[in-house]
């Protein structure tokens, strides 16, 4: 997974770390998350519009290989990749790197899919033509 189609730089901030005085676990949730939102508007999709449509994006498993801690202050990059996993299921594989040395701190694979306001999984249209060009 060397070819991401997206990347996002951040740094740590000192409210997300732990007693230990490393990023909470928890926290990387939150990395992941945002870095998949901005990748939606780089695309020209809105997260919010797919809600106002009636369309749900749902987050059905997470699958998260911590490799090494970040520490308060360190910047860092999330690499995304978009794949469809099968007829109804998309993923996010996104890692994280530390920027100082290039060193993979975090592997996630983030299984998706979208329900309609029946309650029934499908793919978005918008979301197929991004999969068929990937």
């Amino acid at each position: 997974m060397d070819d991401f189609v997206f990347s996002l730089e951040l740094s740590v901030r000192d409210y997300e770390c732990d007693l230990q005085g490393i990023v909470n676990n928890a926290v990387y949730q939150n990395y992941l998350e945002h870095t998949r939102h901005e990748y939606l508007k780089s695309v020209g999709l809105d997260f919010k519009d797919f809600t106002d449509r009636g369309i749900n994006l749902v987050v059905v498993r997470m699958e998260l290989d911590y490799k090494y801690s970040l520490t308060s202050g360190d910047q860092f990059v999330v690499r995304l990749n978009f794949v469809k996993e099968s007829k109804v299921k998309f993923a996010f594989l996104q890692n994280i790197y530390r920027l100082s040395d290039d060193k993979l701190m975090l592997q996630a694979k983030v299984l998706c899919v979208a329900v309609n306001s029946k309650g029934r999984p499908f793919v978005p249209e918008e979301f197929q033509r991004i999969l068929d060009k990937e």
